[in-house]
């Protein structure tokens, strides 16, 4: 999802900018002082508020606006993006954001600021008056603007620059070469943004043959906690060591320790496009830690898919796979299998009702050869690809 917040003092030019970029990004328009303007025009208790304060050149209150924006906010929870053009103006606000984003997933993916000096948006200002007939466009009521603009949304512009999402772009030349300053520095934030995709299904189901396709199409790691663990094991660290006996029987390792393993997974690849993972979380309280390992770098799930398979297919493919070089020391038995796949039941399945309550889960048919699943499983994954970026 691309969320851009557009950044500048009155008279800068974001309302002529952010038409561009909605319509080029298919995004939804969200400017504060329209929707204040809606209220007072329509004479609402909120708008006669609003216009006592506007009208001597003030900012709105928090509380005045943050109940109109999380409602258009949440009215188009399945929009490719949201555009905020005069939001945020404070850094109560940008916290505000923060936690409206966060109800959909999302997070703001930049804050592009247009620079213009005081001069310069004071002529626009005033030429504008001459025209649109704004009580608000008068040189007092500009400068009041200014001072409170300066005062009051410096302290957003370091909120964002600690981020690394401040952007600023020069704001004086001709609307098409600004723009395509603002779009250069779109695609530049879209590379960075993360694709994680989590891929779902019981032990059997090829969640780890489809994980690795997809990880190479999409160029991203590939993270799979089982072989993180077998690793440790294999190189006989202190971790290997504490978790042999408990992997082998093919129980759910100690999250303490999946926790520190994804970390380090993290960590060795900083220049990662974004991450599949495989095995992972298998619960809700791992779905909850996996939310916070993603946000702590910055990042958020952006698909999830789960393959399906009946049990008597997982059972017979398991048991092929015990006859196989790629057999796991759980494979061996008809019981130890079954164990298995109703420990995933009891455990797992809770956690796709968990994500279909917030989130979009694609279910795929798992029953036809790796070249069928996948090209199902592409579909769902090639759509959230498209809208991450």
């Amino acid at each position: 999802m691309l969320n851009i917040a557009l950044y500048g003092a009155p008279g800068a030019g974001k309302g002529t900018q952010s038409k561009l970029l909605m319509e080029k990004h298919n995004l939804v328009y969200i400017a504060t002082g329209d929707i204040l303007r809606n209220e007072i025009a329509e004479g609402t208790k909120l708008g006669k508020e609003a216009a006592a304060i506007i009208d001597k050149g003030g900012l709105a209150p928090d509380e005045m606006i943050v109940q109109l924006i999380e409602k258009t906010i949440t009215n188009n929870a399945d929009a490719a993006g949201f555009l905020f053009d005069g939001f945020p103006r404070t850094l109560v606000q940008a916290y505000i954001l923060d936690g409206l984003l966060q109800k959909l997933h999302t997070s703001l993916t930049c804050l592009l600021s247009l620079e213009v000096d005081d001069e310069e948006v004071t002529r626009r200002l005033l030429d504008r008056a001459k025209t649109s007939g704004r009580a608000d466009d008068t040189e007092e009521v500009i400068k009041f603007r200014l001072k409170e603009y300066a005062n009051k949304t410096a302290p957003v512009a370091e909120f964002y620059k600690e981020k690394g999402t401040y952007i600023p772009i020069q704001g004086v030349g001709a609307i098409e070469e600004i723009n395509e300053k603002l779009e250069d520095a779109i695609a530049i934030e879209l590379r960075k943004v993360l694709f994680n995709v989590v891929l779902l299904g019981y032990p059997g189901a090829g969640c780890g043959t489809q994980a690795r396709h997809l990880a190479e199409k999409y160029n991203l790691v590939y993270v799979s906690t089982r072989e993180l663990i077998r690793n440790e094991i294999k190189n006989n660290t202190l971790t290997g060591q504490a978790v042999k006996s408990i992997f082998d029987r093919g129980e759910l390792v100690p999250d303490e320790i999946i926790i520190k393993l994804i970390e380090r997974k993290f960590s060795k690849h900083p220049e990662a496009h974004g991450f599949i993972f495989k095995g992972f979380p298998r619960t809700i309280v791992q779905a909850y830690i996996l939310d916070g390992l993603l946000r702590k770098i910055g990042s958020e799930i952006s698909c999830i898919v789960d393959i399906q398979l009946s049990t008597l297919e997982l059972i017979k493919r398991l048991d092929d796979r015990s006859k196989t070089d790629r057999r796991m020391s759980y494979d061996m038995e008809t019981s130890t299998i079954v164990k298995r796949l109703e420990e995933h039941e009891q455990k797992c399945l809770p956690l796709v009702s968990f994500y279909q309550k917030s989130r979009e889960v694609h279910p795929i048919d798992g029953t036809g050869d790796p070249d069928e699943v996948f090209a199902l499983i592409e579909g769902p994954v090639e759509r959230a690809w498209r809208q991450a970026r």
